[in-house]
């Protein structure tokens, strides 16, 4: 594998003072073979003259004069290294309470996070504070270090005592993966090599677990988002759209949205480094142009049809302020989300959170380093998509209309269902419960996609009976879970032996059957499945009732055809035969009316001279 072709793990350090975060940095890259020898002449001279017993390694990474005079991180230092496996880019983010916003600012981006602990002293208000932004920033990995094991002769009870007290801790925080690691950064014992000091840890080392753990977790590949940087016009016959990619991915012929003003288009050229490509992904820096002639400039924003993030001009964030003049909630600022600036309002402050018991406390201003709820609004629309699902399109920053100085980062909160408790319009008939209030799904659909890797879908085989309808969804099902896949098939056999035991096969019992189905379907859609569904649905009414019950572009009409003829002669469950005695009275395309899907979206799959590979492998190209 070349350097080039590597993977790039980028993490952060946190911790008290004193805790040991820069001297770990400096063991990690002295253990490793990264750091030069005129790097390591110089660190010896400086160790000596400052009266060090030693080489003092935090000193490769504490580059201000102040920190190595005070002997503490006060700014964001960024340092670079590579092993066999994996680029490394560290953030060591300062320990002192009145640094937060340097922690928030260095561990933005990183995909990790590294909290230390000192052995003597337990979890302490800083590693809850530091795990607390970890959480709020949506680190998706999180490795408690548990350091200057040397100082209490590495003793197994007492690192068991911090693990216990801090898991205690760590329920109340929104992090998946938690990894703890007994260590002495001084003596180098688990770091990059095990040592023999605690034969009793059966874990893994730190660089190895740097080096193991995923760095797509991160990255939202679902979510096609395209802020425009900058309008290309070399001549009269080329119009380019410039920007980087932030999220999900795009192929040539796509078709996009162009907000704010939603006209539609397709994907015409995709060009990288002076290169057309078919597709590109996110990260990517790319010139973009379209089939039609639309008005689009800086601060526009292209997505896929199908899948637009929220339009608004007010929502709610989580705001960390980074000035000491206090929040003034009267007070215009600048608002920077991706490449659009405007003017926006902190209307409201909701609480500020005391982050070391993670209360809420009433205020109606924030001060410096402090982390609260606001309500904003914006002077124009904002493309937005919740900071969990989307960190790209999920965060902004203020500005001081005066002086331009940054003085708060913000993390936009869920919208929609996931504010309120009032269920969402639907614009469809449905049977509600008395007394009961719409509860919001749990963890959010857009959070089990971004785990799993691929949108929710579902996808709604209809037909008579004999097309192929299960036949063919059984199959692609088989083909999606072995692609790993989240998957569910719904078969009108299996509903009407439980759950639709009680319909017949009128038309009243026909559109009861499907809007229960629907129902259910989006159930398993919410939990971030594809849903194939195989329902005769003769209905076009019924089959548009389902439809809206999900986001547009999620659902997709799978009309399943053959002739008359081919149906009977196939006849799978006898039915035809006994629609010919008389013994059923309501069969579809028999004695029974079947409306066919009219909408030009719909997928037409032919059978009547096809393979069930041949009409798999075609649903497989557009899935």
């Amino acid at each position: 594998m070349s350097y080039l072709d590597m993977d790039l793990l980028r993490f952060s350090t946190a911790g008290s003072v004193d805790d040991g975060k820069s001297t770990l940095i400096g063991r990690l890259l002295y253990d490793s073979k990264s750091i030069f020898e005129d790097q390591m002449e110089a660190i010896e001279k400086t160790s000596k003259n400052t009266g060090e017993e030693g080489v003092n390694l935090a000193l490769l990474t504490d580059g201000l004069r102040a920190e190595r005079e005070q002997k503490i991180t006060i700014d964001v230092a960024y340092r670079y290294f590579a092993t066999p496996k994996r680029k490394f880019i560290i953030a060591d983010t300062p320990g002192h309470i009145q640094y937060t916003r340097n922690m928030v600012t260095g561990a933005s981006t990183a995909d990790l996070a590294i909290i230390l602990v000192d052995a003597r002293k337990g979890v302490l208000t800083q590693s809850r504070r530091h795990s607390f932004i970890a959480s709020l920033l949506q680190i998706p990995h999180l490795v408690v270090a548990v350091n200057k094991m040397d100082l209490v002769d590495y003793s197994q009870k007492r690192f068991n005592e911090i693990v216990d007290d801090y898991k205690n801790f760590a329920q109340k925080l929104e992090i998946d993966d938690i990894t703890f690691i007994p260590m002495s950064a001084l003596k180098g014992d688990n770091i990059v090599n095990k040592g023999e000091n605690m034969p009793w840890y059966n874990g893994s080392t730190l660089l190895h677990t740097l080096e193991n753990v995923n760095v797509g977790s991160r990255r939202n590949l679902i979510d096609f988002r395209y802020p425009v940087q900058h309008v290309i016009r070399p001549n009269q016959d080329f119009r380019g759209f410039a920007g980087t990619i932030v999220s999900g991915t795009i192929k040539v012929g796509e078709e996009i949205t162009v907000l704010p003003s939603r006209f539609r288009s397709k994907v015409k050229e995709i060009w990288k480094y002076n290169e057309q490509v078919q597709e590109a992904v996110a990260g990517e820096a790319t010139v973009i142009t379209i089939e039609d002639e639309i008005d689009i400039s800086r601060g526009d924003m292209i997505v896929r049809s199908g899948n637009v993030p929220k339009m608004t001009q007010e929502f709610e964030a989580f705001l960390c302020w980074m000035n000491e003049t206090p929040m003034d909630p009267s007070k215009n600022y600048y608002i920077q989300h991706t490449t659009r600036t405007s003017m926006a309002v902190p209307v409201e402050v909701r609480y500020k959170i005391n982050v070391d018991s993670l209360h809420r406390e009433e205020t109606n201003t924030l001060e410096l380093n402090e982390i609260g709820r606001v309500r904003l609004k914006v002077s124009q629309h904002m493309f937005i998509d919740p900071y969990k699902i989307n960190n790209a399109t999920g965060s902004f920053i203020l500005i001081d209309t005066a002086s331009n100085v940054t003085v708060g980062a913000g993390m936009i909160r869920g919208i929609d269902t996931a504010d309120t408790l009032e269920e969402p319009d639907l614009d469809t008939k449905r049977v509600i419960s008395p007394n009961v209030v719409w509860e919001p799904w749990n963890i959010p659909r857009e959070e089990r996609e971004k785990r799993s890797g691929h949108a929710a879908k579902v996808l709604w085989f209809t037909g008579i009976s004999g097309a192929g309808k299960s036949t063919i969804a059984r199959e692609l099902e088989k083909r999606l879970f072995d692609a790993g896949k989240q998957t569910m098939l719904l078969d009108g056999d299996q509903v009407r032996h439980g759950l639709n035991g009680d319909l017949g096969f009128s038309p009243a019992d026909r559109t009861e059957n499907i809007r229960r189905v629907g129902e259910v379907s989006r159930m398993f859609f919410e939990h971030g499945n594809i849903v194939l569904c195989t329902f005769v649905s003769p209905y076009r009414k019924d089959r548009d009732q389902v439809r809206k019950l999900f986001p547009d572009g999620s659902f997709i009409e799978i009309h399943v055809t053959c002739t008359p003829e081919a149906a009977i002669e196939r006849d799978p469950k006898g039915l035809y035969k006994k629609a010919q005695a008389g013994e059923i009275k309501n069969l579809t395309g028999f004695n029974a009316d079947y409306e066919a899907p009219e909408s030009s979206d719909a997928i037409v799959i032919d059978t009547t001279n096809r393979s069930v590979d041949e009409c798999v492998d075609e649903l497989m190209k557009f899935v």
